[in-house]
């Protein structure tokens, strides 16, 4: 869906960059692997988008993104064959109120007009809309950098302990607990994060996904993107 984007407004200028996409793009796309996006630019979910103009000014900070208004039919492709967990997560997902031809529309808009479209912020609106790192965000940052640095270290019991204090510290960033859950598990690193606990496991952790997403207010998964 990017790719299509970016081929329709790369020559008026848009350049797309994407992290930790599977797909092998015309445009540059890249591997997050330490997190970068999170600790520098505020990302706690995904998809999230980010715009920065021609001089290297953000000029809408993090914030859910779409690249069309198929994503729907893409995410129910087959799902009635997908594990039963996996189909509720995904309908709570669905039940967020997502508009994403209005996001692309935003973007286009932007594209044509630059600083003069209604949609590209001043400095000060970024900086207001970026919410500066809270003292518990601080911390849950740092424990959430230990928690990596010792289960890339082989010490994956004491990563536990720092994931959940992340967690607990920032509980709406959802960065910290895909990671966390993605790594726990006999299948080892990379197990995929939506499958939660399995029978006869000791899960570490309070909560895994589908039960945290379907504990989630609507709108808060998903926060609606304002002008």
């Amino acid at each position: 869906m990017w790719q299509a984007l970016r081929a329709e407004l790369h020559p008026q200028g848009l350049e797309v960059v994407t992290v930790a996409m599977v797909a092998a793009p015309e445009h540059p796309s890249l591997v997050d692997a330490a997190h970068v996006m999170g600790e520098l630019f505020g990302v706690v979910n995904i998809p999230s988008g980010i715009w920065i103009d021609e001089r290297g000014v953000i000029v809408r900070p993090a914030e859910p993104a779409w690249a069309a208004g198929r994503w729907r039919t893409e995410m129910t492709a087959g799902i009635e064959e997908a594990p039963e967990r996996l189909q509720r997560i995904i309908a709570r997902a669905l039940a967020e109120e997502i508009d994403p031809e209005g996001y692309v529309a935003a973007l286009r808009d932007w594209v044509a007009k630059g600083d003069a479209s209604a949609w590209a912020l001043s400095p000060e609106e970024v900086v207001r809309r970026s919410t500066p790192r809270s003292p518990d965000g601080a911390r849950a940052a740092a424990h959430f950098e230990l928690a990596q640095h010792l289960h890339r270290a082989g010490d994956a019991t004491a990563a536990v302990a720092h994931f959940r204090e992340a967690h607990r510290l920032q509980p709406e960033n959802w960065t910290y607990k895909r990671q966390a859950w993605s790594l726990n598990g006999p299948e080892g690193p990379l197990r995929r994060f939506w499958q939660g606990p399995l029978e006869g496991q000791d899960w570490p952790y309070d909560d895994e996904y589908a039960a945290a997403i379907e504990a989630t207010p609507p709108g808060a998964y998903y926060p609606p993107v304002r002008r």
